[in-house]
């Protein structure tokens, strides 16, 4: 529990979440109001801006990782977060288990809190009735894509490859989708198959269930941090 409050504590001081949590509140709240006239009687309405305001939660679960592998100034010695946190937390075991519960509990929160005010904007606008019932697959989406990008970032040992690839294909050309045009196999990629939890209508040519789309996702993220695990056990801090 100490480790995990300590995980919980860094996390929150590090300037870049306070960024993350504004994309991750104003950018799906900001993209349903403006395309609110245009979308009356989409039953997505509000659902498929959460899918771009995850941006906020991968951030989060990058920089929860790379900040222990950045260098620190020269009045902090110059060396690196990671061998402050072994020194503390011995285990790596401990350690790898804390540093995810501690973004879990940040991006549940922040998901909620983002999901909320969308879907609030949603009835303000008045073309449609927020679906609440759709909200906890919304923050199972970002806590599994947050996870996503922190297993991803303790492989790498390194923030820009993870934040390039994952929030590109989030925001700018989803390579997933455009790969369901060649086949249909590219719906079990983490984010394609994610998005089924909580969004009715997708143009794919396989459709998952919600729980389907679930238990496809959480696979995803147990297979990345297992070699996130390994890596991170076998190598020098």
């Amino acid at each position: 529990m100490r480790a995990y409050r300590g995980e919980l504590r860094k996390l929150t001081s590090l300037p870049s979440v306070w960024a993350a949590v504004a994309i991750g509140v104003l950018l799906p709240a900001a993209l349903t109001f403006l395309n609110a006239r245009a979308a009356s009687g989409n039953v997505d309405l509000g659902f498929q801006e959460l899918a771009f305001g995850v941006v906020g939660a991968i951030i989060l679960g990058v920089v929860a990782v790379s900040s222990e592998y950045t260098t620190e100034g020269e009045n902090a010695g110059g060396g690196r977060q990671i061998t402050t946190s072994l020194t503390v937390v011995p285990s790596r075991t401990r350690l790898l288990i804390a540093k995810p519960a501690a973004v879990i509990t940040v991006v549940a929160a922040l998901a909620t809190v983002s999901s909320i005010v969308t879907l609030m904007t949603v009835e303000a606008q008045g073309t449609g009735v927020g679906d609440f019932g759709r909200l906890p697959g919304v923050v199972l989406y970002w806590v599994l894509t947050a996870l996503l990008a922190s297993g991803l970032t303790l492989v790498t040992r390194n923030g820009i490859l993870p934040l390039t690839v994952l929030i590109l294909n989030t925001s700018v050309v989803t390579v997933t989708y455009l790969l369901t045009k060649l086949t249909p196999l590219a719906v079990f990629f983490p984010d394609l198959a994610g998005f089924r939890m909580f969004v009715e209508r997708v143009d794919l040519p396989v459709r998952l269930s919600p729980v389907t789309g679930g238990l496809v996702m959480t696979a995803w993220v147990a297979a990345l941090f297992a070699a996130g695990f390994l890596v991170f056990r076998g190598r020098d801090a």
